[in-house]
């Protein structure tokens, strides 16, 4: 019999985390990411929210949206307020400080009202400081110039709404104009990135693009919203496409034996290239 998936952890535990989730966020969370998040398959996450819905009287909304299972709490009354742990504190400051050059400006000061603004859920006056922790930005970019850009990019993502984008790729002299639907914005070795499908224009007719563009998000020139919708592809799974594989260039993948010799063996070995090295 194969081994569970993350068997460390025990039932009560992920019934628990299952419950926090829904409770505390305002989101919907679909049945895939769910089971991904819980390390455990689509029919265990059903049976938690079961036990939730019969042991604790909690209703779970359920809804369908292009073919996905989605869940969320039904809130007749506001949350109760839960105090916030000296852990759960630190590992915000951390997240703050080393994600400052990745925000720009104003994201990071709305990050950092969004971290006050928490602190009166901190039970313990002497907790850990935002003081330990830092970010070293020599060679980053700044994100400041490219909020609005960004601010555009999340609206479409959370609307479904395919984007206009004139966009400047180092190996050009004059910027492209291309639609394309918005997936995800990711950080990559100091730099943010949008995951994108390419799509049609409104006059064009459809076909099949050779490949999807990387758009790293400051070479962005202009984004608009169009009024076209798209769906998220019902397999779609950021980390298979980019996670499970070396580096952010796609291509065709294959296993490959290599070996690092000095400082480059010591550097390789502490950090993780692909689940199944």
């Amino acid at each position: 019999m194969p081994k569970k998936i993350a068997e460390y952890r025990s039932h009560g535990e992920k019934l628990i985390s299952l419950f926090a989730k829904l409770l505390f966020s305002r989101e919907r969370h679909s049945l895939t990411d769910l089971a991904r998040g819980l390390s455990c398959s689509k029919q265990t996450v059903l049976r938690y929210v079961e036990d939730i819905q019969r042991s604790y009287g909690v209703e779970i909304e359920e809804s369908i949206e292009n073919r996905r299972k989605y869940f969320s709490i039904k809130r007749h009354i506001p949350p109760p307020a839960i105090s916030i742990s000296n852990t759960e504190l630190t590992a915000l400051y951390m997240c703050h400080a080393f994600t400052e050059h990745l925000l720009g400006k104003k994201n990071f000061e709305a990050s950092t009202r969004a971290l006050e603004k928490s602190l009166i859920l901190h039970a313990n006056e002497k907790g850990s400081s935002s003081q330990h922790f830092a970010s070293f930005r020599p060679g980053c970019i700044d994100y400041t110039p490219f909020h609005d850009t960004i601010q555009k990019l999340i609206e479409a993502m959370n609307n479904k709404r395919i984007c206009k984008v004139s966009y400047q790729a180092v190996t050009t002299k004059q910027p492209k104009t291309f639609y394309i639907q918005p997936f995800k914005i990711f950080s990559h070795k100091e730099s943010l990135y949008l995951h994108a499908h390419k799509t049609r224009g409104p006059a064009e007719k459809y076909s099949e693009f050779e490949f999807d563009p990387l758009l790293a998000i400051h070479r962005i020139k202009a984004v608009k919203l169009t009024d076209r919708c798209f769906c998220m592809p019902d397999n779609y799974n950021f980390d298979k496409f980019y996670n499970e594989n070396f580096g952010v260039m796609k291509g065709e993948a294959f296993q490959a034996i290599v070996e690092f010799d000095s400082n480059a063996a010591d550097y390789v070995s502490e950090r993780i290239w692909s689940p199944d090295q």
